[in-house]
């Protein structure tokens, strides 16, 4: 008996975008080549820069009030939970990428991944809205800054080619809800731990919560 073919066993996208998908990728082809790079970068950079962000948050909340660094510990371990999420999905739908399944579309401009590596949703997507909104929620006025680079990061991956606008959109949406639900439910019992961890006899401990507000105050000569 012979075996099926791995891309025999995937399923068509949730919603057709394929179109819009040939549009972008030709667009891609056609852009200058600095924009080519750009877009090739940052499809992996914005990662870098998310957690770059996410060090800065939980060191700003190491002065704070004990909730100030729960908040700034949860907004990755949220992000963290919204991308096995999105793995979990995307091993149930099973959608081959476009840039093997879209026939007439351009070149992809990144490695199409292998085969098995499925489509639908995106995890850079997932990722990206959920530290977008993660650190908006516990950064206030951080959102002009984190969206824009959320909806750069998921475009760009349809823009080398690698996923539908449905994996990205999807992504986006499922990773911001994750965060947003996850900081708002949890922060009661970590912040509780981080009281806790600020009590402690360990040095490195202490350290990794910070002294909080107390340790700074100004005090009168």
């Amino acid at each position: 008996m012979e075996a099926t073919p791995l891309h025999a066993l995937s399923s068509a996208p949730p919603v057709d975008t394929s179109g819009l998908y040939r549009t972008i990728t030709s667009f891609a082809q056609d852009a200058p080549g600095w924009i080519q790079h750009f877009f090739e970068v940052w499809t992996e950079a914005g990662l870098l820069l998310f957690g770059a962000l996410f060090a800065a948050a939980w060191w700003r909340s190491r002065r704070g009030e004990p909730r100030a660094v729960a908040l700034a510990v949860l907004a990755p371990v949220a992000t963290a939970c919204a991308y096995v999420v999105s793995e979990l999905l995307k091993s149930v739908v099973d959608v081959e990428r476009p840039c093997r399944a879209v026939a007439g579309a351009a070149r992809p401009l990144a490695v199409c991944p292998p085969q098995g590596d499925w489509s639908f949703p995106s995890n850079h997507a997932t990722i990206a809205g959920a530290s977008a909104v993660a650190l908006a929620l516990i950064w206030r006025g951080l959102a002009w800054l984190t969206v824009p680079l959320a909806l750069l990061m998921a475009f760009s991956r349809v823009f080398v080619g690698v996923h539908y606008p449905f994996d990205v959109a999807v992504g986006l949406a499922l990773g911001g809800l994750v965060a947003f639900l996850l900081v708002r439910l949890l922060p009661g019992p970590v912040t509780r731990l981080v009281v806790a961890m600020r009590a402690s006899g360990n040095a490195a401990v202490r350290w990794c919560v910070g002294a909080g507000p107390a340790a700074h105050a100004y005090v009168r000569p």
